[in-house]
């Protein structure tokens, strides 16, 4: 039997669902034939941030701390100076389209719907594929209440769809209030096209007419920053940049609770190091997978590694695309839902009486 591992993304055509996730990797032109030669089914390039964009990089220096909830920016916001900017950018893409087939996906990393929102334009025209915006907004301000937060994300998205027609993907962070709410809110969001935008780019949309701004994907989830104190030195340092395996918890648990009823493609994220963490992310219903630390701790190799061994699981269990595959052990197709709620956690305390001491005590 011949198994089918191609899936679409958002609209894109992709070879496989192994994604590599923006970083360092796909910083660089030769970084993006490599992950294209390794087999990868598309690049997300490394990102640009907004203060890049703006022009303010001794703003973007100044206030890194203000990223240390976001890990990719605090890998190496430092480093990205004037020698990564808006222009070289543009060229990236250009560049990257011409030397590999498959799809390239820009990365925006942004706090604030502003007049850099006319770039995601800009990109399109460069060729990008698709636009991944990480919106790193940290909720330090206690006086600022969380239906804010969720507008400036609303207000972020609203305006990168009025400059650009392609896909937009959101990636976040797993920490909100009523997490089921805003991600339905982030992807059904409808707003009225207004009679201009911030560097409106002569986009044929009627003022007043109702359009659809929320995202195409939702990318779950981001890895933060691993905050640490050194208690000898007293002074802030960092974890590991690196995640485990035992990070896809929330992701899984995620993707399996929102398939079927958000009306979005899906992006899994954060913990995928083999193919075990691929089908089961398939399973509880994501479109991709991203893959990042694994090709810095396996290299870029681990990519083929992961396609054989996912498309001998797929034969070894009869099936022949990953649409057999995908979501088959979401709620959404499950006929125990409940599992995927508060009884699983009472059942696994339940089951662990008299075998685990203390274990069963919260």
């Amino acid at each position: 039997m011949m198994t089918d591992l191609s899936t679409n993304y958002m609209g894109l055509a992709l070879k496989n669902p192994l994604v590599v996730a923006s970083c360092c990797l796909t910083g660089t032109l030769d970084g993006v034939r490599q992950c294209a030669a390794a087999g990868a089914g598309a690049v997300v390039l490394r990102s640009l941030f907004e203060e890049q964009i703006r022009g303010d990089i001794s703003s973007l220096s100044r206030h890194a701390e203000d990223y240390s909830g976001y890990g990719e920016a605090f890998q190496y916001l430092q480093s990205y100076g004037n020698a990564f900017g808006p222009s070289q950018y543009l060229k990236l893409v250009r560049d990257a389209k011409k030397a590999v087939t498959i799809p390239i996906i820009a990365s925006l990393n942004c706090v604030s719907a502003d007049s850099w929102a006319s770039y995601a334009h800009q990109l399109q025209e460069a060729g990008a594929d698709a636009i991944e915006l990480n919106i790193s907004i940290l909720p330090t301000d206690s006086s600022r209440p969380c239906d804010h937060i969720v507008a400036d994300y609303l207000n972020i998205l609203r305006e990168v769809k009025h400059q650009a027609s392609i896909p937009v993907a959101l990636k976040i962070g797993p920490y909100f209030t009523s997490l089921a709410h805003v991600a339905k809110r982030l992807t059904s969001d409808q707003a009225e096209a207004p009679n201009y935008s911030v560097g409106w780019m002569g986009k044929d949309r009627q003022p007043g007419k109702m359009i659809r701004k929320g995202a195409d994907a939702l990318i779950l989830f981001n890895r933060f920053y691993r905050f640490d104190i050194d208690i000898d030195k007293q002074q802030l340092t960092h974890g590991s940049p690196y995640s485990s395996p035992h990070d896809m918890a929330d992701t899984l648990r995620w993707i399996s609770l929102l398939y079927g009823t958000v009306n979005c493609d899906f992006g899994a994220t954060t913990g995928i190091h083999d193919s075990t963490g691929v089908i089961k992310a398939l399973l509880a219903g994501t479109t991709v997978t991203q893959l990042c630390s694994t090709l810095y701790l396996h290299g870029l190799s681990s990519i083929k590694v992961i396609e054989k061994e996912l498309r001998q699981w797929m034969e070894n269990n009869g099936y022949s695309t990953l649409a057999d595959v995908r979501g088959r052990m979401s709620r959404h197709a499950s006929n125990a839902p409940k599992d995927y709620e508060r009884l699983q956690y009472v059942k696994m305390f339940i089951e662990q009486d008299g075998r685990t001491p203390g274990l069963r005590y919260e």
